[in-house]
């Protein structure tokens, strides 16, 4: 059942200078980057860390090892739907406070996990609940910032503001990754962990003082369910492609070390690095072009890429494919975001992008547990051959989404 289309946003492309002129709230928004990217790093350091801690320090398997990085995307799954509803309701700054706020106490946690004395599957409850908060955090600031930029730019510059946060979300995986190893050798998982609380501090206090955008805490709202309803055929591409990221989020790292090759860490620095290229070059094109053009390129390209890294023999050629994933996953989600606020009324923008994003999130919670059981029994580049075939039945369906566009514009 469809919603009602925002009446303040126009069905067609939008006009030419919707994304060139400079906005007077860009700085604002530019900051909100800022902090997003900073606090992330919380996320991004765990991300290659987590797996060696769980198979090395631990002594556990790939299945947990998968669990271990994918349970806090299953918590950000299962709270997408209060993001939401907190960001229409109370505003995006109170959402966005309370994510760092989270992430800051899961960090935390997850340092007790390391500290000697605890037996593995102790240690292993212990950072589970962290990594569950740390889920939560995500759910929150994630919605709160998208909500915020919207509130500030508008939503015909919705496009842009996507593709920002995700340049600050995958520019902190690029770097974090490395940052995560360095120090996980040299302060252990403790002291990585005990880092990683520290930054969501500071963006807390650099949003301390910052004016928020308004909420809409008496509007009519239909249930969740029904705006996820809505948008489940954007939400399906979204998932689809957001396996292959996962995947070298949990085994790349361990696929290199498996292999016998160096620099292992690098698999999510040369995946944030193409990422970051196409959102700082090409992060207009949604609001320029459309989503759906820029949504079927970029999935050709990511299919291509976890190709590569699945017949790679040798480990620059993985190391490419990695860097061809972060091409083509870069505008996905931005594009079919873009599509996703189209179809909404204001009042209801927070609870579908919190819905729109739980589909993603559904991607990167599922896949390190499952891809950790094939992992197993058929080695870890087979993960990636998994990668291709989603990210190419998301093209089959951005290719049905834009045919049928182009029925009801022609109709």
């Amino acid at each position: 059942m469809s919603l009602p289309s925002n009446p303040s946003t126009p069905s067609t492309q939008p006009a030419p200078d919707a994304s060139s002129a400079r906005h007077p709230a860009q700085g604002r928004l530019l900051l909100l980057a800022a902090v997003l990217f900073i606090s992330y790093l919380c996320v991004g350091m765990s991300l290659p860390v987590v797996p060696i801690f769980v198979t090395g320090q631990l002594g556990l398997g790939n299945v947990w090892a998968g669990l271990g990085v994918g349970i806090a995307f299953l918590s950000t799954v299962l709270t997408r739907a209060h993001a939401g509803t907190l960001s229409d309701s109370r505003g995006a700054k109170v959402a966005a406070g309370r994510g760092l706020a989270f992430y800051m106490a899961g960090a935390l946690i997850s340092l007790v996990a390391g500290l000697p004395g605890l037996s593995p599957w102790t240690a292993f409850a212990v950072l589970i609940v962290g990594r569950l908060l740390i889920g939560l955090g995500e759910s929150l600031v994630a919605v709160g910032v998208i909500g915020w930029g919207i509130g500030l730019v508008g939503p015909a510059r919705s496009g842009q503001v996507l593709a920002l946060v995700g340049a600050a979300i995958y520019g902190a995986l690029a770097v974090g990754g490395p940052i995560g190893l360095a120090l996980f050798e040299r302060f252990g998982f403790a002291g990585a962990m005990g880092i990683g609380a520290v930054l969501p501090g500071l963006g807390l206090l650099a949003i301390w003082r910052l004016a928020g955008v308004a909420a809409h805490p008496g509007a009519q709202r239909p249930s969740f369910w029904r705006v996820v309803g809505s948008i489940g055929w954007h939400g399906a591409v979204v998932c689809l492609q957001g396996i292959g990221f996962a995947a070298i989020g949990a085994f790349f790292t361990l696929h290199f070390m498996d292999r016998g090759w160096g620099h292992a860490g690098l698999g999510l620095t040369a995946f944030g690095s193409g990422f970051v290229l196409v959102r700082v070059l090409f992060g207009h094109l949604p609001d320029r072009v459309g989503g759906l053009p820029v949504a079927i390129a970029s999935l050709a390209v990511e299919t291509v890429g976890q190709v590569l890294i699945w017949r790679a023999t040798d480990p620059l050629l993985a190391l490419a494919g990695a860097f061809l994933t972060g091409l083509g996953c870069s505008m996905i989600f931005p594009a079919m975001g873009r599509e996703v606020v189209r179809l909404v009324q204001p009042h209801l923008r927070g609870a579908a992008l919190g819905g729109f994003s739980a589909f993603q999130d559904v991607a990167y919670g599922l896949t390190g547990p499952l891809a950790g059981l094939l992992a197993d029994r058929a080695g870890y580049g087979n993960v990636f051959l998994i990668g291709a075939g989603a990210a190419a039945v998301g093209l089959v369906i951005a290719l049905g989404l834009r045919r049928s566009q182009g029925a009801a514009l022609s109709a």
